[in-house]
């Protein structure tokens, strides 16, 4: 399925625009490298993760179908899952259909942090009828790869697109986008640090690019005369780098135990499960140990042996461990996932519950 344009027409689509999130800040103690690999990893979930999502707004019953199914799209090539709940209030992604608002999302487990999305408010919109072409299903794919932390494609620094700026600027501020200058600089002009892309090869093809009309890329060369319109669908190489991310999982069956340390055996975006079953119900302390940055996640086992989200902590950057402090209830089934973004060796990381 491919956008259906007619390439002699310009300005006739509305495009994605990112929300601006301030850069998250280093100290000057925290080498490149290490910035570098937390850059490239903090967007994405632990994988396994079950993201539930909910509509805030009413709309047809088609488009509701479309984002199900897109949702469901993705689903079928990572090991992530996806839930739709009746009280999108309480939903990881939260989505509205304002028509004056244009199409977006936040990227990756930013929907998480509160002090960039309130508690309650949107991480997703839709700005046109999702259901009227085969572009709504390329919004509606493209979107959701924000949520599961990727980036604009074009924005690729390995790309080699050399923009004609002013023409951009001419044709991102006037209609259908209507957007600002900042706002075009922040989702087109911008190119991204080589160390957020993880040395990505540029992929033309994929759902996280933007179509560009003709002479707004000045090279390649050969977009000057002709337009770069994507397919419109997940790429082969999208395919690739989600399963990279978020491979089929394996259940977890490596038991912790009580004041017993399991060292983490990782490297740089690899990530270990394991199970906690309490003895006595009481408040314990789940930790990592040595010199590394990850993000641990805690579940437990619900209705229907799903994973239900409780907590989580990331220490990237910082100079101390993961750590959850958490009432457990004695007989229940938890599960503690760790990624790794960094360690100073690797080997040298641990976990204990105590």
């Amino acid at each position: 399925m491919k956008i259906e344009i007619i390439e002699n027409q310009k300005n006739t689509i509305g495009h994605c625009r990112l929300p601006k999130v301030p850069p998250r800040v280093f100290s000057p103690e925290v080498h490149l490298r290490r910035v570098g690999l937390i850059r490239v990893l903090s967007s994405y979930w632990t994988n396994g993760t079950r993201i539930t999502y909910g509509f805030l707004q009413k709309t047809s019953g088609q488009e509701l179908d479309v984002v199900r199914k897109a949702f469901a799209d993705w689903q079928g090539l990572c090991g992530l899952t996806f839930q739709e709940v009746a009280d999108a209030t309480q939903a990881m992604v939260r989505i509205t259909f304002d028509r004056q608002d244009g199409s977006w999302s936040y990227v990756g487990r930013d929907i998480l942090d509160p002090s960039i999305v309130g508690k309650g408010d949107p991480t997703m919109n839709f700005g046109w009828d999702l259901s009227a072409n085969s572009y709504g299903v390329t919004t509606a794919l493209h979107e959701i790869g924000h949520t599961l932390g990727f980036p604009h494609e074009h924005q690729n620094p390995i790309s080699g697109i050399v923009w004609n700026e002013q023409a951009v600027l001419d044709s991102f501020s006037g209609p259908p986008n209507h957007w600002e200058p900042e706002m075009i600089q922040w989702n087109i002009l911008r190119k991204l640090d080589k160390s957020e892309v993880g040395g990505s090869r540029w992929d033309k093809d994929s759902i996280m690019h933007y179509q560009f009309d003709a002479g707004l890329i000045q090279e390649p060369a050969e977009y000057l005369r002709k337009p770069l319109i994507p397919p419109g669908v997940i790429s082969p190489a999208d395919k690739a780098w989600v399963q990279q991310f978020y491979p089929p999982t394996k259940p977890a069956d490596t038991q912790l135990a009580l004041l017993q340390s399991q060292k983490l055996a990782l490297s740089p975006g690899m990530q270990a499960d394991f199970l906690f079953v309490p003895d006595y119900s009481r408040v314990y302390t789940i930790q990592t140990y040595g010199a590394s940055d990850v993000v641990m996640v805690l579940n437990v086992k619900g209705d229907k042996d799903q994973w239900r989200y409780l907590a989580a902590d990331d220490d990237s950057g910082e100079d101390r461990n993961a750590k959850i402090q958490r009432r457990l209830l004695a007989g229940n089934t938890y599960q503690i996932r760790v990624r790794l973004y960094y360690s100073d060796r690797s080997g040298e990381t641990a976990i204990m519950v105590s």
